[in-house]
């Protein structure tokens, strides 16, 4: 029985779905945490906020955001939601009012997996098949990432050029992981967003993009953490 009454919700980033979260999600269902996974359409910022509202609206009871990646700008808006007292950022960007994500990548040298990305016709950015691996999860094994890979979801590139609202970091509790080894946004810059959200923790790991996925007990520990002491 799910003995534990607020819900967690898992947002994922570009270039994944909600089963990026797989291992984060037994972890945390087998512990009897009441977990969801939303599945953004990577479409626009603004209809990703509010695919991430769409869910929240369906809990019960408060709510506990966590966003990888590309997820942490979309937590970062759908966080004012009145349930919502909490919100977790993995290896995520955590925009300010005004500022994109290329502005933010704009600050110091690409990370080495953006020179894997590339658009289609309808402008949705896409990572090399054969590049997967080395630039979002080079710390994962290679089958798991072969998966990934192959089955990656793109992102809009016009995504990238949005500028952010207001964000709810600024108002609601929040916590931080930053790996050490990203090769899609740049630790240095990770450490930048972390530390003026001021956050109750910040975690470092030694992992690659895909923190979520290589570090599954440290990154449920983190989530556990805050759910205590949001009671």
């Amino acid at each position: 029985m799910e003995t534990n009454s607020v819900t967690i919700i898992l947002v994922h980033g570009a270039w994944g779905d909600g089963s990026h979260w797989r291992h984060v999600i037994e972890n945390l269902h087998n512990e009897d945490y009441i977990v969801r996974s939303v599945q953004l359409p990577l479409t626009s910022l603004e209809d990703d906020i509010q695919k991430t509202r769409d869910l929240i609206d369906m809990q019960e009871g408060r709510v506990i955001l966590v966003g990888h990646s590309y997820g942490g700008a979309v937590i970062s808006g759908a966080g004012h939601h009145d349930k919502v007292i909490g919100l977790v950022y993995i290896a995520a960007f955590a925009p300010d009012k005004g500022e994109s994500l290329g502005g933010i990548f704009a600050r110091r040298e690409q990370p080495s997996g953006a020179a894997n990305i590339y658009p289609d016709a309808k402008g949705f950015l896409w990572i090399k098949y054969d590049k997967f691996h080395e630039s979002f999860a080079q710390d994962l094994n290679l089958d798991d990432t072969t998966v990934m890979s192959l089955s990656q979801k793109p992102i809009h590139g016009s995504i990238f050029g949005t500028e952010a609202g207001e964000p709810a970091w600024k108002t609601k509790p929040n916590w931080y992981q930053i790996s050490d080894q990203d090769h899609m946004i740049p630790p240095a810059t990770q450490k930048e967003m972390a530390e003026r959200m001021d956050p109750r923790r910040i975690l470092h790991l030694d992992a690659s993009h895909a923190s979520l996925a290589t570090h599954p007990k440290e990154i449920t520990a983190l989530i556990k953490e805050a759910v205590s002491l949001m009671y």
